[in-house]
């Protein structure tokens, strides 16, 4: 199986990886088409175009001008992406072996870089797959990456021989995939905790439990989805009849 997350918006790149190993991404030169377009942004224009304080627009704006397509001194990307995803996930915690599971069966759809892998090195940056950044092929993200994503993953799919793809990305981020496209099924396990009397999805616990999922294919070497529903991390557990066939529930009821 394929597993796709999505990135975050804070980094960490003041912890030290835990390995040397690294790859390159896929798309660099239309990372660099959309760093172009970036540089012409001021920090107000980016600061209304992301919504970010002063502060933040004016280091992204720094980033940009100062990014480059030579990422070899660049972070590997599960090093550097932090959040309630990753620290789920706690990429610096794998051991060397489930850093390379990572690396074979986990993707991270990224609004700059399309899909890295968790080795790829990648220059700091903020930009959201949902961003309207006008742009030669239309008017947001999702236009400039039309099937490329996809046509990605199918490669990635045929390669790994995966049998479904496991959407652990946000629906912002997997909009960018197109399903309909996809050589597999595509299989969406939800989370939900009790509160006021009912299952809802609470957006914090959840991102943190994507992350934790992944983790748990990871120390488990997991190959066949169907073994996904063992997971029981922080109390979760699968619940059949809540689920269906491409949906699957977890769920949790905190003492």
């Amino acid at each position: 199986m394929l597993i796709v997350l999505s990135p975050a918006k804070s980094l960490d790149l003041d912890s030290l990886p835990t390995t040397r190993k690294h790859s390159s991404p896929e798309f660099i030169p239309q990372a660099a088409e959309l760093i172009e377009v970036l540089r012409a942004y001021s920090p107000g224009q980016v600061s209304e175009l992301m919504d970010l304080s002063d502060n933040l627009a004016m280091l992204n704006v720094s980033r940009y001008a100062h990014w480059g397509e030579d990422h070899a001194k660049a972070r590997q990307a599960i090093m550097s992406f932090d959040g309630d995803v990753y620290g789920g996930l706690d990429a610096r915690t794998l051991a060397a072996k489930e850093i390379d599971y990572a690396q074979r069966h986990l993707r991270i759809l990224s609004g700059l870089y399309g899909l890295l892998r968790p080795l790829d090195r990648m220059h700091p940056y903020r930009l959201e797959m949902g961003t309207r950044l006008a742009n030669a092929r239309g008017s947001n993200l999702y236009a400039f990456w039309g099937d490329s994503v996809t046509e990605a993953l199918n490669r990635q799919i045929l390669e790994t021989r995966a049998k479904a793809l496991v959407n652990l990305a946000s629906e912002e981020y997997f909009k960018s995939v197109r399903p309909k496209l996809l050589d597999v099924p595509v299989i969406t396990p939800v989370f939900e905790d009790w509160k006021n009397g009912k299952y809802k999805i609470i957006s914090f616990f959840a991102k943190r439990a994507r992350g934790l999922m992944a983790r748990y294919a990871a120390q488990q070497a997991i190959k066949d989805p169907e073994k996904l529903k063992g997971f029981d991390a922080d109390g979760y557990a699968y619940d059949a009849a809540a689920s269906s066939e491409r949906n699957w529930v977890f769920r949790r009821r905190a003492e």
